[in-house]
């Protein structure tokens, strides 16, 4: 049993049936969020899905992190296939009650990690140049794709607790992805992993044009920033009443 499925009285539906394929850890985590108006972002999801909001508001992230151990269930883990920084624009949807995640797009350096989430989890993964290095307490962030490049330091805020909205749970506490395949066939995708260990970040960001295209508008006053966690992730289910 993985480590993460002894903790299960937190997810907001029961865990999938069937097993788990893949295992992933997420470390030095930074979860960045803009407004965006939902009107904006209608024509960039399939209309079967519903935009979630948080009081009325959409949003869209940016979350620069590390992955390492990613590899298939019973399968052991070679660092440098499965070890590379990823960074993700994503926004938020639900779909008959589960809330998701649905990602714009979601840039490493690894070709076969791009070859394989491509093919097999229907995902807009790119080929970027990527430069990660942790600093103190911190990390130096570096990512750059073709017209969009992403510069930063982040780290916790030593001392500054999550100020005491629902809002970071909100964004994070989510259990699953949404996607779709060339045809426009709609997908879901199970995560599992224990509650999120969030701390309150500062960022000191360079230089950012990952949101460019996207009208959105002020930042959210948090910044989200985690140092490690395990997950679980299933294979892709196609939804049954596509639109």
């Amino acid at each position: 049993m993985h480590s993460s499925l002894k903790y299960t009285g937190h997810r907001p539906w029961p865990l999938p049936s069937e097993p788990w394929v893949m295992q992933q850890q997420w470390l030095d985590l930074a979860f960045m969020h803009w407004e965006i108006p939902v009107r904006n972002l209608r024509d960039r999801i399939p209309p079967g899905l519903e935009i979630d909001t948080f009081d009325g508001t959409a949003w869209i992230g940016l979350v620069p992190f590390v992955m390492k151990g990613v590899r298939p269930r019973w399968c052991p883990s070679f660092p440098a296939f499965s070890e590379f920084p990823e960074i993700n624009v994503r926004t938020y949807v639900t779909y008959q009650g589960k809330p998701g995640v649905w990602f714009f797009s979601l840039d490493v350096p690894n070709p076969l990690a791009v070859l394989v989430a491509r093919s097999v989890f229907h995902l807009p993964y790119y080929l970027a140049q990527m430069d990660v290095q942790r600093r103190g307490n911190g990390v130096d962030y570096a990512s750059r794709f073709d017209r969009r490049s992403f510069r930063a330091y982040y780290a916790p805020s030593i001392g500054k607790p999550i100020k005491a909205t629902s809002f970071a749970e909100w964004a994070t506490a989510r259990y699953c992805l949404y996607t779709d395949d060339r045809k426009g066939r709609l997908y879901r995708g199970e995560i599992h992993h224990r509650s999120w260990p969030l701390e309150a970040a500062q960022l000191d960001v360079c230089e950012n044009s990952y949101l460019d295209g996207f009208p959105f508008g002020q930042a959210h006053d948090e910044v989200l920033f985690s140092r490690s966690l395990e997950v679980v992730v299933w294979p892709l289910r196609r939804l049954q009443s596509d639109t």
